[in-house]
C-alpha cells in the first residue's frame, strides 16, 4: 500500500545544508505514491542542484516567479492550486521570518502567501544552527506561524554541520515522511488516550533462559502508530521486541506478564481505549532459579512446574472504568485453528465489546495479516493486507463504536 497515493505535494527547499535530506524526502514521497513538484529558492540552489531534484521528482523544478513555462506567468497561483499540501523542508530561520512578515519577493514565499489557506496546508520542517533555533526571534516566529495556520513539524537534536551539537537539525527524511503521512490521516480518535500492549512476554527459568513465543510486536506497534495518526495520545507497553517506537508514541518496556500487568493498570487508569495486542504467556515457571540450571550428566531433564499468569485483559475489563463505559476494551486472540469459534468464545469469556482474531503461526513476524472482528453483532472479516493498513481499519472501527 502506498500511504500517499493520489496526493500532490509541493516540496519547497530553502537555503541550508539540510537540502541534502530533501532529496531523500522527495524520493520517499514518490515511493509512497505521491506526485511531487519541487520549488527552490535561490539560496537552496547553493546547496543542491535543480537537476538532482528534477531527476528524483520526475518534474521540472521551479526557481523563479518569472518562469516563462507558465502561459499566464503566474506559477505562484497555478502550482499552489494544484497541491494537497506545501511542505517546506528545509525551512531556514530567514524563510520563517519571511513567512511571518508576509513577504513575497521570490516564488516560494509568494506561493505560500497566495495559497488557499483552507485548502492547501503549509507544513514546515525547520533547519538551522542550535543558537539560531533557540533565539527568541525564531521561537516567536514559530509560534506566529502556528497561529497563522502552519503546521510545525519540529526539529531533531544532535551533531550539526557547523560542528556544534543541539536542537535545530531538520528531522530525518523517514521521520518527516511518517509525520506527513500521519498529517493526512483522518483524526477519528482526536483527544482520546489510547494504551496498546504489544509483543510477547518473557517468563524466566533462570538468569539465562526463559519461556516466550513468536510474537514480533509488529501488529501492536502498527496499531500504536495508527492510533497516533488518528489524533490520539498513545502509549505502547512493549514486551521484549526490537522495533522502533512510532513517532509521537510513548513507550514502556517490560519483560514478564506481571510487569506488563502493572504497566497496563497504571496506563489504563486514565485511558479511554485499551487494545490488548500482546501475546501474553498464559503460564510461567513456578520458581525462578537464581543461577543457571545446568546439565549434571545424568541424562535426566529437570522437572519444571508452572503457575498461571494473571489475565491482563480480563483484569482490565473488570475495572470500574471499563464497566462504566469510560474505557473501551479491545482484545486479540492468536489461535492455531478454529479461529471464529475460539474468538467468539474468548470475547464472551473476557466480557469485552470487541475482539480481533487471527491465526498466530501465519502472522507472527510478518508485515501483513488477515483478521476477523468479533462483536455482539457477529463476525466481520478483514482481508489480508499490510499490518499498518489493518491497524488503520481497526482504529476506524474502534472510533465508530466509541465516539
Amino acid at each position: 500500500m502506498e500511504d500517499l497515493s493520489g496526493k500532490h505535494i509541493l516540496l519547497g527547499l530553502t537555503g541550508g545544508i539540510a537540502c541534502y535530506k530533501a532529496a531523500e524526502l522527495c524520493r520517499g514521497f514518490v515511493k509512497e505514491g505521491a506526485t511531487v513538484q519541487v520549488v527552490m529558492t535561490e539560496a537552496a540552489e547553493q546547496f543542491i542542484t535543480a537537476v538532482t531534484m528534477q531527476a528524483l521528482s520526475n518534474r521540472p523544478v521551479y526557481t523563479s516567479q518569472w518562469d516563462a513555462r507558465e502561459p499566464n506567468n503566474m506559477p505562484h497561483i497555478n502550482l499552489s492550486r494544484e497541491a494537497d499540501a506545501i511542505v517546506l523542508a528545509p525551512c531556514s530561520a530567514d524563510f520563517m521570518a519571511r513567512l511571518v512578515q508576509g513577504r513575497a519577493d521570490e516564488l516560494l514565499s509568494l506561493m505560500c502567501l497566495a495559497r488557499p489557506i483552507d485548502k492547501v496546508p503549509l507544513l514546515v520542517a525547520p533547519a538551522m544552527n542550535r543558537e539560531m533555533w533557540a533565539h527568541p526571534a525564531t521561537q516567536r516566529n514559530m509560534r506566529q506561524l502556528a497561529e497563522d495556520g502552519a503546521h510545525i513539524l519540529g526539529v531533531g537534536s544532535g551533531f550539526q554541520a557547523c560542528g556544534e551539537t543541539g536542537d535545530g537539525r531538520m528531522l530525518e527524511p523517514a521521520e518527516l515522511l511518517e509525520d506527513i503521512v500521519a498529517f493526512f490521516q483522518p483524526k477519528v480518535l482526536k483527544g482520546k488516550r489510547v494504551l496498546v500492549t504489544a509483543g510477547p512476554t518473557f517468563e524466566a527459568l533462570d538468569p539465562i533462559r526463559g519461556i516466550t513465543n513468536h510474537s514480533s510486536g509488529k501488529m501492536g506497534f502498527a496499531i500504536a502508530r495508527a492510533a497516533r495518526e488518528a489524533g490520539a495520545d498513545v502509549t505502547v507497553v512493549a514486551g521484549p521486541v526490537h522495533l522502533q517506537t512510532p513517532r509521537g508514541v510513548t513507550r514502556v518496556d517490560v519483560k514478564s506478564a506481571r510487569q506488563m500487568l502493572d504497566a497496563t493498570l497504571a496506563g489504563t487508569a486514565n485511558a479511554d481505549v485499551f487494545i490488548a495486542t500482546a501475546a501474553v504467556a498464559d503460564w510461567r515457571p513456578a520458581t525462578e532459579s537464581d543461577q543457571k540450571i545446568k546439565k549434571d550428566g545424568s541424562g535426566v531433564a529437570p522437572t519444571l512446574s508452572f503457575t498461571e499468569n494473571p489475565d491482563i485483559l480480563a483484569t482490565v475489563a473488570k475495572s470500574d472504568r471499563a464497566k462504566t463505559g469510560r474505557l473501551f476494551c479491545v482484545g486479540f486472540a492468536a489461535e492455531s485453528h478454529d479461529l471464529e469459534n475460539n474468538a467468539q468464545a474468548k470475547r464472551a469469556r473476557k466480557g469485552i465489546p470487541l475482539l480481533v482474531g487471527n491465526i498466530g503461526p501465519t502472522t507472527f513476524g510478518k508485515d501483513d495479516n488477515e483478521m476477523i472482528l468479533v462483536d455482539a453483532n457477529g463476525v466481520q472479516a478483514l482481508p489480508r493486507a499490510s499490518k499498518i493498513s489493518l491497524a488503520r481499519q481497526l482504529v476506524r472501527e474502534i472510533a465508530k463504536r466509541n465516539p
